[in-house]
């Protein structure tokens, strides 16, 4: 498990590639995406992505950070619901990073792009509106998550929103503590096939 994690929180993935389609629909959207090796879950749409998305709370404009995006499912599908949005995704995967722009602009989503870098350093000095993330909780709590969470605050404004999806059974208890440590509380937002979303608002 841990070694699948590792292989994807990396900056150049070394698998062959493997190049793939998914098509689905999410939030009543009719999308696709390409794929590859060495990106997280690249044959599907995995279930705790997909909660996140079915559940996820949008302002109808503003800035949104898609953190850890992978191919673009999370802040894709945000930028088409809410047009007025501004959406940064990023990535540490370049491989990922590279499809995330394909996929954009495969979906139409126009007010989307892509940056590669580790946790908040392609956001240095910007502040948003909500961040979202289905972390990579296998990557490390406290090399990675930890971190993606307490630097979470400096880039929020007052009354924006934290949203993260994580599986209840590995790691959830650990992220909701990280979340009432940094922001002095969080709801359940959404529970289903042992995955929850939490959120957490900055000056709630």
């Amino acid at each position: 498990m841990v070694a699948v994690a590792e292989h994807y929180f990396t900056e150049q993935p070394t698998s062959k590639p493997e190049p793939g389609l998914i098509r689905c629909t999410l939030r009543g959207l009719s999308l696709e995406f390409l794929t590859d090796s060495g990106v997280f879950s690249h044959r599907r749409i995995d279930a705790g992505t997909r909660l996140l998305i079915e559940s996820v709370i949008l302002p109808t404009e503003g800035a949104l950070l898609d953190l850890g995006c992978g191919y673009g499912p999370i802040g894709i599908v945000a930028a088409r619901l809410s047009t007025r949005l501004s959406v940064l995704m990023t990535d540490i995967n370049a491989r990922a990073v590279a499809l995330a722009e394909e996929n954009a602009a495969r979906n139409r989503a126009r007010n989307v792009r892509a940056l590669q870098g580790s946790l908040y350093e392609p956001v240095e000095g910007l502040e948003f509106d909500v961040i979202i993330s289905n972390p990579p909780i296998s990557a490390g709590m406290r090399r990675v998550v930890e971190p993606l969470v307490e630097g979470s605050v400096g880039h929020l404004r007052d009354g924006g929103s934290l949203q993260l999806v994580v599986q209840s059974n590995k790691g959830g208890r650990t992220l909701a503590g990280l979340m009432e440590e940094a922001y002095g509380g969080v709801e359940v937002v959404a529970r289903r096939g042992g995955y929850r979303v939490l959120r957490a608002v900055k000056g709630a």
